[in-house]
């Protein structure tokens, strides 16, 4: 897409005009994307997860039921909850009722989906989606495991990942959790995802650097490959402004203010290692991995999310603006978002993120859509 074509606006956060899109035609990039993430296909079967059991799981069709999906739906939600978009909420509530009336079973991954049917059981009070919300976070609370010291061990439908963390188990059980939690008045569901953000912090965060390590090992304890890897990273800028959003502590409270200096540090490596297109590599340290538009398109949800919560200093809405320029030079005229990188597991070295191939996928529709639903917030 020719970013020339958009007249010019004036943000509040830049020293000099940009070339920006108009408020209409942001409204119809999210409805262009919203198109595209119902209709992805695997028309090859190239990407289906294929288990030991025989089952061929599709993460990238809008039918299956992973995180993936749970992604996307929280997208949709965000932009329905500004927009009250009919539309958007039926994609939702179809989705919901099939899936739920199939079941599927309990991991880190698909409890994603339940952060949207939390908030939509809040606007709804449809008490036939309680039993669920319930039974799932008590899964979470009591029977899911954990690693030494109490982690939430990042189990998947394919891999039991023994004794793993990983920087997406934040943003696929811990907040969906922390969100039922307060929904349903169970502080023990918002202590434990409080204590899950500070374990995970203890265990993924580089302190040379100030990004994160997609995961650790306590057998061997060890950070894998060390790769600062880039949606990795990113479910950590979305995953904690939107934690501290819900839980609503008081700006001197000690976790609040351990979260913020935490976010705070991985912004300003950030903003170092921004490609001058306005993207970031996949592997964000090395500048010999290709450019990846879906965690670009988180960093600068986050990054702007927490610049109107008031957790980071304005100065750094003109990093998130690059990156919102650039996440929308890269929608293409049928509503996809390019440079997507596949659902990407635990790496042995740094060749194996280099390697994962790219290709349109519910997430990544689903962040270009977080990310401009949050630029509308706080731009327009």
């Amino acid at each position: 897409m020719d970013q020339e074509i958009w007249p010019v606006r004036h943000s509040p956060l830049l020293r000099a005009p940009e070339r920006l899109v108009s408020r209409d035609e942001l409204h119809e990039l999210v409805r262009r994307l919203t198109a595209n993430l119902v209709s992805i296909t695997d028309e090859t079967g190239e990407f289906l997860l294929r288990l030991d059991d025989g089952r061929a799981i599709d993460t990238k069709g809008w039918a299956g039921w992973d995180w993936t999906h749970g992604i996307g739906l929280y997208g949709m939600w965000q932009y329905y909850d500004q927009t009250g978009d009919p539309a958007m909420r039926d994609v939702i509530d179809d989705w919901f009722a099939a899936r739920l009336a199939e079941g599927t079973t309990k991991n880190v991954n698909t409890m994603a989906p339940f952060l949207t049917l939390a908030y939509r059981y809040e606007e709804s009070g449809d008490r036939t989606l309680l039993p669920w919300l319930e039974s799932w976070a008590e899964w979470a609370m009591r029977e899911m495991p954990r690693t030494p010291h109490g982690g939430m061990q990042h189990v998947t439908l394919s891999v039991e990942n023994h004794w793993q963390l990983w920087d997406d188990t934040l943003m696929m059980t811990v907040l969906p959790l922390t969100k039922i939690g307060l929904l349903l008045g169970r502080r023990d569901y918002v202590d434990e995802a409080t204590f899950q953000f500070l374990t995970h912090v203890a265990h993924l965060f580089d302190r040379e650097t100030g990004l994160w390590f997609h995961g650790w090992t306590f057998e061997g304890r060890h950070s894998f490959a060390r790769a600062r890897w880039a949606r990795g990273n990113s479910w950590l800028t979305m995953a904690i402004p939107d934690f501290l959003d819900l839980v609503d502590l008081p700006t001197g409270d000690p976790v609040r203010r351990f979260l913020v200096e935490v976010l705070a540090a991985q912004v300003a490596a950030l903003a170092e290692l921004q490609d001058e297109s306005g993207l970031w590599h996949t592997l964000l340290d090395d500048p010999g991995s290709y450019l990846e538009a879906s965690a670009s398109a988180g960093f600068a949800y986050g990054i702007l999310k927490a610049v109107r919560k008031g957790y980071l200093p304005r100065e750094h809405g003109a990093v998130a603006e690059r990156a919102v320029r650039a996440v929308i030079g890269n929608v293409s005229a049928d509503g996809e978002l390019q440079q997507v990188s596949f659902g990407t597991g635990m790496g042995p070295d740094l060749d194996f993120y280099r390697t994962i191939p790219r290709t349109s996928m519910p997430y990544g529709q689903a962040m270009a859509i977080l990310c401009l639903a949050e630029y509308l917030r706080t731009y327009y």
